[in-house]
């Protein structure tokens, strides 16, 4: 057997000789075994090098301001992380990318039940196995710059792009919103890396302060704040965060508009997943990093969740699911959670991190026209577009699978996808497109028992991975065997399941208000270079009317009617919503607290039920005894089994979470 040291050099070698054009070098860092299974990790670094010449280049936006080397081409580099079969007559012959969220993985979480975390190492890891036991091989890359140099976070290393030599300059806004009083605020989203501001001294610079949406803004004097972070005893100058001596506010939004220079080239990050996907499909010196694997993969399924999910609407709508030889990169595209999003993933001073929300970065260029995959033209502006035009017009559109829940239809305008620009009709989809509605889900898993915290209600606990296990199962028969998935399941008008936020006919609850602020999709005017050159010269943007909105109807009891309905909203000890407001003590509590559902048990028995004033009826008056709710559960189980929803081999594990619940709920 090979040496570590021995198979690094090999691999070095055998791919500086035979690399195809983009990808030049895979330098191996690391190859384990994963205890427990028949399988390998592989800690990589994959160096690229592309012809800006090449047209199939040209949607890589400020490709020509990026250095070249000697031979006329672009480098940059990326983290690189592969869990395969040692044995390839093992694999399913399907390559399972995930598009990392901000520098993490997801998928053994996801799919595993697996504990979340950057090294999957230990059995907690990797879960119950599934992924392997199934025969996938896993693979992530680094495909964002402003990721924050934290250990094992995966992130892309692109350049910067220039004028001849001297620095680009262009606007860039900073906006955030703290849930307590902070005192210095970094200017990228979250935690991540930010462009500086270019000129601290700069006159014109202005922070301002809202203290709701709709507010007036207040500009907040210069000489009550510093470009600075705080050290011990003293502020220290900074020019990526913001120091404010009397305290930024819980609830209030605050905003820098400021002229930032040296721009990321970050449209290196969606041609890095293009040619690595490419590489491993095609490529037959794919051997060198795979083994034998590489000529067993036949397939790739693109897989993001929320921003990896957007992300992939993205790759999609530029149009790079087709690599410099014309051929199709990902077979399958699997977007969760992104509603109707795409993001700032290939324009000049993109954050890629910035998504959009009702109550958080607002307005960025997330939810912005086209939508729906097929081509509609909008009534307002007169543009014509679809997600898929280009690839389409390059016959290299993708089988499809969007996923949401019920948050993305509050929090993430999910109804864009499958209605109308007027908000009046079902559109239709295409034939190789899917849309399921993951019923009385927030945006994330949920956990039981739920939490509360900085919302007003419980958290929702709906657990929607069952749903998302057998979904993967039916999409890689759709790619493997061309087998029809389970058919669509979302909120349509036409069977007024889905409607505008007067008709939701949420049940009077004491205590609860339904939102009154949803997330909307505006028209929105970054400058007239926006669109055709991803130049962003109006900050902030020029806001004009929004997209009509609509969202899930729901039943007696305030479930959603339409979806995917697991054995606990068909069979229920409560109401789940996808929506959950910020608590008063965190500030503006009439708002949406992102991504939080909401969690509403009904009464244990009728005096209780009468006491609270509760419309509905309580758990007592619905079922006579444990069992008999059990065997209602089995039942709603079976059902979906047999519509290829939820595993057979996974009811077992429904049935014990609904005896959980059921204890902790009803006695």
């Amino acid at each position: 057997m090979l040496s570590a040291a021995c198979r690094w050099a090999l691999v070095q070698i055998l791919l500086l000789s035979s690399a195809p054009a983009a990808l030049k070098q895979i330098h191996l860092v690391e190859r384990s075994d994963v205890a427990g299974y028949r399988y390998e990790r592989i800690l990589a670094k994959a160096h690229f090098a592309i012809d800006p010449a090449l047209p199939v280049n040209r949607i890589i936006r400020d490709l020509d301001y990026a250095p070249r080397n000697s031979q006329g081409l672009v480098e940059f580099s990326a983290d690189l992380f592969v869990l395969k079969p040692r044995n390839p007559a093992e694999g399913n012959g399907t390559l399972l990318f995930e598009v990392s969220n901000r520098g993490n993985k997801g998928l053994l979480s996801m799919f595993n039940f697996a504990r979340a975390t950057r090294d999957p190492r230990s059995a907690e890891d990797f879960g119950d196995g599934y992924l392997f036991k199934q025969g996938y091989t896993l693979v992530w890359l680094g495909w964002q710059a402003d990721v924050p140099e934290e250990a094992h976070a995966l992130r892309l290393f692109a350049p910067v792009a220039t004028n001849l030599g001297k620095p680009i300059r262009g606007l860039v806004r900073a906006q955030w919103i703290v849930d307590s009083k902070t005192y210095v605020h970094n200017l990228g989203d979250r935690n991540h890396i930010p462009y500086p501001v270019a000129d601290p001294n700069d006159p014109s610079l202005e922070l301002t302060v809202q203290d709701h949406r709709g507010a007036p803004k207040r500009t907040i004097p210069r000489n009550q704040w510093q470009l600075a972070r705080l050290e011990p005893a003293r502020a220290v100058p900074d020019a990526g965060k913001v120091y404010l001596p009397s305290g930024f506010e819980p609830g209030k939004i605050y905003e820098l508009v400021y002229t930032a220079e040296d721009p990321t080239v970050v449209g290196l990050g969606p041609a890095a997943i293009r040619d690595l996907i490419s590489f491993l499909k095609y490529e037959r010196n794919g051997t060198v990093l795979l083994g034998e694997q590489a000529n067993h993969l036949k397939r790739a399924l693109g897989f993001g969740t929320s921003q990896s999910g957007r992300f992939l609407r993205t790759f999609l709508y530029f149009g790079f699911n087709k690599d410099e030889k014309g051929r199709k990169v990902f077979d399958g595209v699997w977007a969760h959670v992104a509603g109707a999003g795409r993001g700032s993933f290939n324009h000049r001073f993109a954050q890629p991190s910035r998504d959009g929300h009702p109550y958080m970065n607002t307005l960025y260029p997330t939810d912005i026209f086209p939508f729906s995959d097929t081509a509609q033209t909008d009534p307002e502006t007169g543009l014509t577009d679809g997600l898929l035009r280009r690839a389409e017009e390059d016959q290299v559109a993708p089988k499809i699978f969007y996923t949401n829940g019920s948050y993305e239809y509050w929090g993430r305008s999910a109804s864009l996808i499958h209605t109308t620009l007027d908000g009046q009709a079902d559109f239709p989809l295409r034939k190789e497109t899917r849309i399921y509605l993951l019923s009385g889900t927030q945006h994330g898993p949920g956990v039981f028992p739920p939490q509360r915290s900085v919302t007003q209600h419980l958290t929702n606990p709906n657990d929607y991975r069952f749903v998302m296990r057998a979904l993967l199962a039916a999409m890689n028969a759709w790619l493997k065997e061309g087998k029809e998935p389970p058919p669509s399941a979302y909120p349509r008008i036409d069977r007024s399941e889905l409607v505008p936020l007067a008709r939701v006919q949420f049940p009077k609850l004491p205590g609860v208000v339904v939102p009154k602020y949803p997330q909307l999709a505006y028209r929105v005017d970054y400058g007239e270079e926006f669109r055709t050159k991803g130049l962003v010269t109006k900050e902030p943007p020029l806001v004009g009317k929004p997209f009509p909105t609509l969202f899930p109807q729901v039943d007696a009891d305030g479930n959603e009617k339409a979806g995917v309905r697991l054995p606990e909203i068909q069979v229920p000890l409560a109401t789940y919503a996808g929506w959950n407001l910020r608590a008063p003590e965190i500030g503006a509590p009439e708002e949406i607290y992102s991504m939080i559902g909401s969690f509403f048990p009904f009464a244990k028995n009728k005096a209780e039920r009468q006491k609270r004033g509760d419309p509905r009826p309580s758990i007592a008056e619905r079922y006579p005894s444990r069992e008999a709710y059990l065997a209602k559960i089995r039942q709603a189980a079976a059902g979906l089994v047999r519509s290829g929803y939820v595993l057979e081999t996974d009811v077992p594990l429904l049935e014990q979470r609904a005896a959980r619940m059921w204890d902790a709920l009803a006695k």
